[in-house]
Order: structure tokens, then sequence, then C-alpha cells
């Protein structure tokens, strides 16, 4: 989870987009463990609303909790532009089966610390329609 203040500039969109097209993102928590870890530092590019695919992993917002930025891997795509975004540890459930569907609002390019490089795919045996 990543958590963002938005309270200083308040926004009329229920889900506000990045304020860039790059940012730097710090993962607190452990519900991508073990592709990301609490700490890791990622590279993310804002994306375009309805273009995040199955299997990316994705900086999203939910509707329901618009202040929370997450970083969550994209299960499958919703009419809308929402996704449905889970963590990869499946302990945690801070994702959409606990808030509902997601806008994605960035993709993660990479991790840059502590481990350098590109995010794994996901972990254990690939689901259905995701490659791999």
């Amino acid at each position: 989870m990543i958590r963002s203040d938005t309270s200083e500039r308040p926004s009329p969109e229920p889900v506000p987009p990045l304020a860039s097209a790059w940012v730097l993102a710090r993962v607190s928590g452990p519900s991508m463990s073990p592709t990301v870890r609490d700490g890791d530092r990622l590279l993310v590019r804002r994306l375009p609303a309805g273009r995040a695919r199955a299997g990316d992993v994705v900086l999203a917002r939910f509707p329901a909790r618009p202040e929370l930025l997450v970083v969550k891997r994209v299960q499958r795509a919703l009419d809308g532009g929402r996704v449905w975004v889970v963590g990869d540890n499946p302990l945690v459930t801070d994702d959409s089966r606990a808030y509902g569907p997601a806008v994605a609002v960035g993709r993660v390019v990479a991790r840059l610390r502590p481990r350098p490089g590109r995010l794994a795919p996901p972990p254990g045996p690939c689901p259905p329609g995701l490659p791999g």
C-alpha cells in the first residue's frame, strides 16, 4: 500500500490521476510480496485510462478510497476503464476483494531500490488468461 496525501488540493474527480508522467513510489506493506517488498522504490509511468492489461503491476486507486494509492497486479479488466486488482501475497486482502474495482493510474516499469530490475511474473501457477 502506498499512502498519498490529497488534503492540500481537493479534486473534483473521484479518482485523481498521477500528478506527472513519471513518479517514484515507495512500497509500504507486504501485500505484493514476494514481487515487491516493504521499502522497495518503484519507477511508475502514468497510465491512460483503460490501458492496463491482465498481469500488469500497477499503481491504482479505489473509487471507494481515492486517497489511497496501492501497488497491485491486474487480474482482469472491467468495463468503464476499471480493473480488478489483487496482491501477490494471498494472505493480505487490501485489494479489489475488499474495496471493489480500481482505476489503474500508473504502470510499474521497474524496481529501483534495493534490488534494481524488472519485476517477476506472478508467483505460483499462472492463472488462466495471463502470459507465462
